[in-house]
């Protein structure tokens, strides 16, 4: 019985710590400011395709001078996943969601279809975001190339 209940204890304090890391790991990229909740589609099919769900991963992406560099949500990992080159970005389009694509993201989501580095890639984020997102990349300074549709 007690060894029942001190492994039950142990469990329950490693379920805290581990929620208690993640809500630090936030914090700590959320501190420099500049953040916006994006999810992010790597490798999108082309936009002829029927859109599905698949693919997307929900995550935290934080401006970093000339870069954009994004954290999923549900990891451990102190560095970035992704980091976006402002001069390597290039706006494809931007739609709703459609079919499933409206359950795998939030329900405010716009989704803005990229190339960068001759990846397609395929970001969802907020209308405000999306709005802050691209008048950053048409602020890039002078002499560099910026690709906005």
């Amino acid at each position: 019985m007690v060894l029942a209940l001190l492994v039950s204890g142990v469990v329950v304090a490693l379920v805290l710590v581990g929620l208690f890391v993640f809500g630090l790991r936030r914090r700590l990229i959320q501190r420099s400011g500049g953040t916006f909740d994006c999810s992010l589609r790597w490798n999108a099919p082309e936009a002829d395709s029927d859109p599905s769900g698949k693919g997307w991963v929900y995550g935290v992406a934080r401006y970093s001078g000339d870069r954009i560099e994004w954290f999923r949500v549900f990891s451990y990992a102190p560095r970035p996943r992704r980091v976006l080159e402002r001069s390597s970005i290039e706006v494809l389009e931007r739609r709703t969601p459609k079919g499933e694509e409206e359950l795998a993201l939030l329900s405010d989501a716009v989704v803005l279809a990229c190339m960068h580095s001759g990846t397609r890639l395929e970001l969802a984020m907020s209308e405000d975001a999306l709005t802050g997102f691209l008048a950053w990349l048409e602020a890039a300074p002078p002499g560099q190339r910026v690709n906005v549709a």
